[in-house]
């Protein structure tokens, strides 16, 4: 993967981080700096974390996939982003606690980069060097992330369901664009 296309997935990937920032940041209205300091360095971890651990797990089982790999990397990201429509286009919503605890934190910089370590396995069979990549995922999901949690003012009535939508997009055709490279360019 080139520097476009990391820029593309870091992007992609920051999208549920921009929008539970986003959340918080209409939520909480005490030690604003402070807390979303502490949500997008929990965020930007996860993010940096995450596709490290997916790359390095993928390690292992690179030599039974390598004929393949350009399908895997295909499949992660379009059933990524197909999974991500499909709950954006859901209705529920569920309750933030307010309380940005350690706990809190952590479960949501778990929650928003599962999808992270899938990438990771993908930038491993993309031959994508993983730190520089995971470092640049996760300073972009820190940077939108602290952005996201003092845009309330500006963009409350920006839709959720259709910034989660044009992201996973990207990942489908981030994974079509590796398909097709590989098919009919390599």
């Amino acid at each position: 993967m080139n520097f476009f296309d990391v820029l593309l997935l870091a992007l992609a990937l920051s999208v549920d981080a921009f929008t539970v920032s986003f959340s918080y940041g209409l939520l909480i209205k005490k030690n604003r700096f402070h807390n979303s300091l502490k949500l997008a360095a929990a965020v930007g971890a996860g993010q940096f974390l995450m596709p490290a651990a997916g790359w390095y797990c993928s390690v292992p089982v690179s030599a039974y996939v390598a004929q393949f790999d350009h399908w895997l990397v295909f499949l992660v990201f379009g059933i990524l982003g197909l999974n991500i429509i499909i709950n954006a286009m859901s209705t529920e919503v569920g309750k933030l606690d307010k309380n940005l605890t350690l706990s809190v934190l952590f479960i949501v910089g778990i929650a928003t980069s599962i999808d992270a370590m899938a990438a990771g396995v993908s930038l491993y069979f993309a031959q994508t060097p993983i730190w520089p990549a995971a470092a640049f995922i996760g300073l972009t999901t820190f940077l939108l992330s602290f952005l996201a949690f003092h845009l309330k003012r500006f963009f409350k009535k920006l839709p959720k369901q259709k910034m989660e939508i044009s992201a996973e997009i990207i990942l489908i055709l981030l994974g079509t664009k590796i398909l097709c490279e590989h098919l009919f360019w390599s």
